[in-house]
């Protein structure tokens, strides 16, 4: 997207909130919500392209509030401001219609507040014409199987307050798995907002040697404890839990947290763990629904201690507490675990014996209270004897506490870290991401 065009939807968005402002009843009060993007897609399988495409997308969310009642509904954002302050005004009408026949709200939040923001990043991103051959020379002998997506993605917030936000930020992410003949994978992700080509073939040139160990018999195991190490991106995927039942405090208020325990001071973490949301790196807003701005950095767990909770304004309301600018969710939005000592060059020999765990998937809580989580193995995942790769392993369950791998169980973190990006593309293209290192634990529970 040109810097010209992305001006005009700015443009048009600040003319649709000024028309709303001015059609707005003395009682009233609204937010209004934009998700937009400009997105190039292409679709890989067996190193071939299946699909590929353009797409230019756009939405509004238009909420209505008066007398304790709210509601809303979403229209198309076309950018064409003389179409959109139409589609716009007819949707006005129709939610105050529906407004006197809801129940009130008791903790129903206002928009309040003078916060603003503009920020904007562009990136340096593959020209579209040179995606296919950039991305496919490399694996052409490859099965290489998944998704390139990129372009630009734009979030716009303004209410009847008089608060604005508008946030544009380019930026790339490649999901792809390389099966072998034997029907074993690597897993993969790359993404940023520059495109990076030597680092991509670093990527590819790692998968192959990983290909090669999965070649070789897989060693079936039998359950029981192992020392484990786990990957940045299955750190990855244990952190995702936290977003569901673990930081939320409304969560912790009704029950439903794992980390209750760790929030009464009856447990706490390893000394070596440090959580904490980092939006320095400019890959997602910072302001949420209600135009609230959360810290540039906001420390959730310090040295195995909960420092915070994440608290909307909802929750706090309800439970008099000070927001902190929360989402309505309360999850992560971009979470980083810090990092610990562990060299790449020493994992294997501090693993010694044990399993190297690239990747994890079908996780859940099977005792939240107690944080337990199971789960299963998955991709690239291997048996290690004396420091050295000796065969891959058939999927294992594994059943653990994060009191206890992220707790006395936890030997240490990596030196370094990766950002594993969000890569769903459900209703539009997600942002965002978290920066994680690898980590190495004794006696980690497998099950089945």
């Amino acid at each position: 997207m040109s810097i010209e065009e992305l001006s005009t939807l700015e443009t048009s968005f600040n003319k649709l909130v000024e028309t709303l402002l001015a059609k707005k009843l003395d009682s009233e009060q609204f937010t209004v919500k934009l998700n937009c993007e400009r997105s190039y897609f292409t679709r890989f399988n067996n190193a071939k392209v299946r699909q590929t495409g353009s797409v230019a997308d756009g939405y509004v969310q238009l909420t209505v509030m008066d007398n304790q009642r709210s509601c809303y509904q979403e229209f198309t954002f076309t950018g064409n401001w003389e179409i959109d302050w139409k589609t716009a005004y007819n949707v006005l009408k129709e939610l105050r219609s529906e407004l006197s026949l809801l129940p009130p709200d008791p903790y129903l939040v206002f928009p309040s507040g003078n916060n603003t923001s503009r920020e904007i990043n562009i990136g340096d991103l593959l020209n579209p014409d040179l995606i296919v051959k950039t991305i496919l020379e490399p694996v052409t002998e490859l099965d290489f199987t998944g998704i390139y997506a990129s372009g630009i993605v734009i979030k716009g917030y303004a209410d009847s307050c008089g608060q604005k936000h508008w946030f544009a930020t380019d930026t790339f992410t490649l999901d792809y798995s390389i099966f072998s003949p034997e029907e074993q994978a690597v897993k993969g992700f790359f993404a940023g907002s520059e495109w990076n080509n030597e680092a991509y073939l670093a990527k590819i040139k790692d998968a192959k040697k990983q290909l090669e160990l999965l070649a070789r018999p897989p060693k079936k195991l039998d359950r029981g404890q192992y020392k484990t190490y786990f990957a940045p991106a299955a750190v990855a995927d244990l952190l995702s839990m936290m977003s569901w039942g673990g930081v939320s405090e409304a969560d912790i208020q009704q029950g439903n947290s794992s980390l209750a325990a760790l929030w009464r001071s009856e447990k706490q973490l390893s000394s070596l763990f440090n959580l904490k949301e980092n939006f320095q790196s400019g890959l997602v807003p910072r302001f949420n629904e209600l135009g609230e701005m959360a810290a540039s950095e906001l420390p959730i767990i310090t040295k195995g201690i909960l420092a915070n909770t994440l608290i909307n304004s909802r929750t706090a309301k309800e439970y008099g507490k000070i927001a902190n600018g929360a989402n309505s969710s309360e999850s992560l939005r971009s979470p980083e675990i810090c990092t610990g000592n562990l060299t790449f060059t020493d994992i294997l020999s501090r693993l010694e014996t044990g399993l190297y765990v690239s990747n994890l998937h079908y996780l859940n809580w099977s005792d939240l209270p107690n944080g337990r989580i199971t789960g299963m193995t998955r991709y690239a995942c291997f048996w290690v004897e004396n420091g050295e790769i000796v065969a891959p392993i058939e999927n294992l369950r594994f059943d653990e506490s994060l009191y206890q791998f992220w707790g006395e169980k936890l030997i240490d973190l990596t030196n370094f870290q990766e950002f594993i990006p969000e890569v769903g593309t459900y209703e539009s293209r997600h942002l965002g991401g978290c920066m994680v290192p690898g980590m190495l634990v004794e006696e980690f529970t497998y099950t089945l």
